[in-house]
């Protein structure tokens, strides 16, 4: 009996997926479409003040133009002259949307985030933030026209402003989970902040330390700087943001530990800065920049440049998006530092110095490389003289100090992270025999290669 049920079940789907695949692609095009055009009416026809685009709209148009775009893409979209506009102004619509999201996100938050300069850093991402919306605006009348020119009915009724209300109001739900208490796991406080340090370096390595003209913005994208970068550098500091919320601090921004819930406020504008400009790169790379041979390609790609003007695009992409990412990295060091200094297990470790030849540039530079790795404090101690232990200059004085006393052992104090390997590098003479000639270091020191 059961199995004869299951049986009539299976006939059901199957009829049940047949009649669907039976529907035309014109008719599933309407279907897809429809939501999708309904906001797009809604932007074209109430000359919305930009207040007027929240979460929820851009929330909205990505859902509907990501599922129009795959609809597209299935049935081949990319490769028919008659389709290909409306799917490159659909992926153009979900691009937008998404970095107007994140912007959009980053304007709700920041009296929270607790950043340095923010009326600056807020002034700007309203300006970014208006750029994109207009963007949008000029967007939305090319769509409707384009569905027009392909026979996709253009629904009847609009969305209306009450459908897309902001995520603000004025009440603030009673603060009585408490977090102020809670063990915060010094190792992890420990990881989080050394993690953040590594981040801020490789930001360093691009010098951004004032907005770039055009042509040296071109010159950097997307040679140096490109969506695949921004992604990869995205996911890391979301994993910095998913590893604080879930073993250091569970609860929001308003109560408990200051200092460490600044350094989220510096990691979670990062973050959404990030988003907002992979996004932008992406549709940068994929639909503005060098457009193929083939003249489809180009005429669609001039289209789309004439509503989203390129190197405005670029100028925001860059010189707020990108500058703000390596800025609030810069500035935040100086907090991770301390809280990584406040929180690191430390111990102390006596070692000889380099046989024969001391702390010249070679041994000192393997050092301070180990301390910059771990980000946390070390000195190198002779008698009640302290050198900073990540400073290569400071350990070449030491150095010079040492030899002068004729000393054969140092001490160094601080993070023991650190010091266990500052140990393994001293017990193979800081990686060189005794003529200066550089040895192989041991797989615990891989990092230093």
């Amino acid at each position: 009996m059961k199995q004869m049920q299951n049986a009539s079940v299976e006939k059901k789907l199957l009829k049940t997926n047949s009649d669907i695949c039976s529907i035309s692609f014109s008719e599933k095009v309407r279907i897809f479409s429809h939501d999708y055009i309904k906001c797009c009416t809604y932007i074209a026809g109430y000359d919305l003040p930009q207040h007027f685009f929240t979460k929820m709209l851009y929330s909205k148009l990505v859902s509907t133009s990501q599922i129009l775009e795959d609809f597209l893409d299935f049935h081949g979209a990319k490769n028919n002259n008659n389709w290909y506009f409306y799917r490159e102004l659909t992926a153009t619509a979900r691009h937008l949307s998404i970095a107007s999201y994140s912007q959009k996100h980053i304007l709700n938050r920041l009296m929270f985030y607790e950043l340095d300069g923010s009326q600056q850093f807020e002034k700007a991402g309203e300006e970014t933030l208006m750029f994109l919306n207009n963007c949008l605006k000029r967007l939305a009348p090319l769509i409707i026209e384009e569905a027009k020119r392909l026979n996709i009915p253009i629904p009847a009724d609009s969305f209306d402003p009450a459908d897309f209300p902001g995520v603000t109001t004025s009440e603030i739900l009673d603060y009585d989970i408490y977090d102020q208490d809670q063990d915060q796991q010094k190792k992890n406080v420990v990881k989080i902040a050394s993690e953040f340090l590594a981040i801020a370096d490789k930001f360093d390595e691009l010098h951004f330390y004032e907005p770039y003209e055009l042509k040296e913005i071109l010159a950097l994208v997307p040679v140096k700087v490109n969506e695949v970068e921004m992604r990869r550098s995205e996911m890391q500091v979301h994993n910095l943001q998913s590893s604080f919320d879930s073993y250091v601090i569970h609860g929001g921004y308003r109560f408990g530990n200051r200092k460490l819930k600044k350094l989220r406020g510096h990691f979670s504008a990062v973050f959404h800065l990030l988003q907002m400009v992979g996004r932008l790169l992406h549709f940068f790379e994929r639909h503005l920049h060098e457009a193929s041979y083939k003249n489809i390609y180009k005429k669609v790609q001039e289209r789309l440049a004439s509503v989203t003007d390129p190197e405005k695009l670029l100028h925001y992409t860059i010189n707020y998006g990108l500058y703000h990412v390596c800025h609030y990295l810069n500035v935040g060091k100086k907090l991770a530092r301390e809280i990584l200094n406040e929180n690191i297990e430390r111990s102390s470790i006596t070692v000889g110095i380099p046989v024969k030849l001391g702390f010249h540039s070679r041994p000192s530079l393997l050092v301070a490389k180990i301390v910059q790795f771990y980000g946390g404090q070390v000195e190198l101690c002779i008698g009640e003289d302290r050198f900073d232990a990540s400073s290569v200059l400071d350990i070449q004085w030491a150095g010079g100090k040492i030899q002068k006393e004729k000393i054969t052992e140092v001490t160094f104090e601080g993070d023991d992270r650190a010091l266990k390997d500052i140990k393994i590098l001293a017990s193979v003479n800081y990686g060189e025999d005794t003529m200066g000639k550089g040895l192989p270091l041991p797989r615990e020191l891989s990092y230093l290669r």
